[in-house]
C-alpha cells in the first residue's frame, strides 16, 4: 500500500474520523485507523464499536492495500507538518512510514483484517434530508440530552419519523427541546429511534451545512448517514423514549412576546447573583413588562426589567436560568414567545414566527 496527498487534503478526513477513536480502549486495534486504498480512493475508518466514521478522498498513482495506523499519532504528525507539504504514506511489513520533505516517521501498525467492522445496516426506512436541515435539528435540540442518567434512554436524541417530517427531540427530565423539518413529498414512514450521545456529538462535528443531500438509513439497531465523502454509522439505544408530546403544555394561554437577545442578556446578568446550586431566577409578568430577579445565600439580589408585549397580569414563575438561556440560544428568531399557565406548570418557549422549534422548561420552586 502506498499513496501521496497534499497535507491539507489528508488532514480533513483525518480530522473527521480521529475523534471517534477513544483514548481508552479494550482492543489495541481500536487505537488505530483503518487506512485502505482501493480503485484510486483512500478511505480512513475509525470506530469505538459503538460509532463508526469512514471518510473518503480521491488519490492518484496509488498502490492498493490496507493497514491500520495509530490514529492520534498519525493525526498529530500530519497536523504538525508545514502547510503545502506533500505527505507520502507507505507500508513495509508491520511498519508504516510517513514522509514529507525531510521529515520521516516510522509507525507500528496492525493488519487491516484485525480491524473490527460494525454490523451491516439492514435499513427499514430511508430518507433524504438537506445537510443544513439536519445540522439545524441537532443544534436546536442536542443540548437538552441527559448525561449519564439512570434512565439510559434519555442519554441520547430521539429521531421521530412521521407524517412526512423528521423530528429530533431531547430531554433530561427537567426541560425538553423539539425541532422538526419537512421531508420531500412521498418520503418517510413512521419510526422512532434513539441515537446515543456520542453518536449525536460526532454527527454534529461532521455536518457542515449547505444544500447537499444526506441519505439517512434507519435500521433495527443502527442509523447510517451517507454523504459523498463520509459515511457515519452509530448503534442505537435499545429503549422506549417517553411520550414527549404529553410534556408539551396544553392550555398555556398566557403569552409574553419579547426581544430574544434583550431577554437573554437580562437573564445572563441576573444569573450572576443566583444561587450557584439551584441557579434559580424568578420571572414576574405584568402588563407590557417582564421582571427578573435572583438572590443567593449571601443575601445578594439582582433585578432586571424587560419590555414585553403582553397583557398578562400578576404571574410569577421560578426557572433554572441555565435552561432558559440554553433554550433562547437555540432559537434564531428576533422575538420569542413564552407561553405559561400558572406558577406550577411548565413554560413553552418558541420563536414568534414559527413553531417548528419548541422548548419546554419546568418550573422551579424558589
Amino acid at each position: 500500500m502506498r499513496f501521496s496527498l497534499q497535507r491539507e487534503v489528508l488532514l480533513k478526513p483525518l480530522t473527521q474520523v480521529v475523534n471517534v477513536v477513544e483514548r481508552r480502549h479494550t482492543l489495541p486495534v481500536l487505537a488505530n485507523l483503518l487506512v485502505r486504498i482501493q480503485s484510486d480512493q483512500l478511505s480512513l475508518t475509525g470506530t469505538d464499536l459503538e460509532v463508526e466514521m469512514v471518510a473518503r478522498v480521491h488519490v492518484e498513482d496509488a498502490e492498493d492495500g490496507e493497514i491500520t495506523i495509530p490514529a492520534r499519532k498519525l493525526f498529530e504528525i500530519v497536523r504538525a507538518l508545514p502547510d503545502g507539504s506533500r505527505v507520502t504514506i507507505s507500508q513495509a511489513g508491520d511498519k508504516a512510514t510517513v514522509q514529507a520533505g525531510r521529515s520521516r516517521f516510522t509507525l507500528a501498525s496492525l493488519p487491516g483484517n484485525d480491524f473490527p467492522a460494525l454490523d451491516e445496516v439492514d435499513a427499514t426506512e430511508r430518507v433524504s434530508v438537506p445537510e443544513a436541515a439536519l445540522k439545524e435539528l441537532l443544534e436546536r435540540t442536542a443540548f437538552a440530552m441527559a448525561q449519564q442518567d439512570v434512565r439510559y434512554y434519555l442519554n441520547g436524541l430521539l429521531f421521530d419519523l412521521r407524517d412526512g417530517a423528521l423530528r429530533c427531540v431531547a430531554t433530561d427530565g427537567h426541560r425538553l427541546a423539539l425541532c422538526e423539518a419537512a421531508l420531500q413529498a412521498g418520503q418517510g414512514g413512521k419510526r422512532q429511534i434513539i441515537v446515543p450521545r456520542k453518536g449525536v456529538q460526532e454527527l454534529q462535528r461532521l455536518l457542515e451545512g449547505g444544500d447537499r443531500q444526506l441519505d439517512l438509513e434507519l435500521g433495527k439497531g443502527h442509523i447510517r448517514v451517507v454523504r459523498d465523502d463520509v459515511t457515519f454509522t452509530s448503534k442505537l439505544i435499545d429503549g422506549k423514549f417517553p411520550d414527549y408530546e404529553a410534556v408539551i403544555p396544553i392550555g398555556a394561554d398566557r403569552e409574553v412576546k419579547v426581544d430574544r437577545e434583550v431577554l437573554r442578556a437580562a437573564l445572563q446578568r441576573a444569573s450572576i447573583l443566583s444561587n450557584e446550586k439551584y441557579r434559580g431566577v424568578r420571572v414576574e409578568v405584568a402588563p407590557n413588562l417582564l421582571k427578573i430577579s435572583a438572590h443567593n445565600p449571601e443575601q445578594e439580589e439582582a433585578q432586571e426589567e424587560v419590555e414585553a408585549d403582553t397583557d398578562v397580569d400578576s404571574l410569577a414563575i421560578g426557572f433554572n436560568v441555565t435552561y432558559l438561556l440554553e433554550a433562547l440560544s437555540a432559537l434564531r428568531e428576533e422575538f420569542v414567545i413564552l407561553q405559561m399557565r400558572d406558577a406550577n406548570s411548565s413554560a413553552l418557549v418558541r420563536g414568534a414566527e414559527s413553531q417548528h422549534a419548541r422548548h419546554v422548561v419546568m418550573p422551579l420552586r424558589l
